[in-house]
């Protein structure tokens, strides 16, 4: 069981930092609000942050 804790943990910290290498300071917003949401269940926080995040990773229209 601390194998899988240790593992996920990697994963989460990992993730993490490619979102804030790519998409700077508004993406650690976006990652943030959806984990604040997901964790206290509110669907408006959590869906604020997955539009902030699926914006980020769309990038700009053409």
């Amino acid at each position: 069981m601390p194998a899988i804790a240790l593992i996920s943990a990697i994963a989460v910290v990992a993730f993490q930092q490619l979102v804030e290498w790519r998409f700077g300071p508004m993406g650690i917003v976006g990652l943030l609000f959806l984990t604040v949401g997901l964790k206290a269940r509110n669907h408006t926080c959590s869906s604020i942050g997955a539009v902030i995040l699926t914006l980020m990773f769309a990038g700009p229209a053409m």
